[in-house]
């Protein structure tokens, strides 16, 4: 269950890892096919690298779907609460609950007719123009994302309704800081 609670983590990780990789390399390309190395330059233009920037599009809007329910779970998603946080305690929780199960609502609509394009688009020949890859895999980013914010909206409702507390981001926190801290002799 651990590796659950942390699911957008691992996964922006690898996808950050994975298009970092991917930009270095084409940059590199790039400049190292411009030397006129006998044999190296010419064995250098003959790989074609022009996928790399459509992957990372791809790859980044996959993170930001993610991002996104991360945000949700941690409590630094964009929220107009300032009259909800005016409002009296007893009055404060029904309307934490609505906007939270609105959430929930929202993005599983959304979830849903992504999910909806994406088994249309699924029984299509649409490739991507460079990677060539089908396009519902693409799209796919659409239900994935939203349907795992939906998720995180519900789970934070049930937090809520069950202990009253909502996720809290701490800007000045770094976490395993404590940990370092203890472990160090003084």
């Amino acid at each position: 269950m651990k590796f659950f609670d942390h699911l957008e983590e691992w996964f922006i990780a690898t996808l950050m890892a994975v298009a970092t990789l991917v930009i270095f390399v084409a940059v590199l390309h790039r400049y190292a096919s411009g030397y006129a190395i006998p044999g190296v330059q010419d064995w250098l233009l003959r790989q074609n690298l022009s996928w790399a920037q459509e992957l990372c599009i791809y790859l980044f809007v996959w993170m930001a779907k993610f991002g996104a329910a991360y945000g949700v779970r941690t409590g630094i998603h964009v929220g107009v609460d300032v009259l909800v946080n005016r409002l009296e305690e007893k009055h404060r929780k029904l309307f934490v609950l609505i906007a939270l199960g609105a959430g929930a609502l929202f993005t599983g609509i959304v979830g849903t007719l992504g999910a909806t394009f994406v088994w249309e688009i699924a029984h299509t020949d649409q490739t991507s123009a460079d990677l060539e890859i089908p396009m519902w895999i693409v799209y796919l980013a659409v239900p994935a994302g939203s349907y795992l914010m939906c998720f995180r909206f519900l789970q934070v409702g049930w937090n809520y309704l069950r202990t009253g507390e909502l996720p809290h981001h701490d800007h000045g926190h770094v976490e395993g800081l404590e940990e370092e801290i203890e472990g160090t002799p003084v």
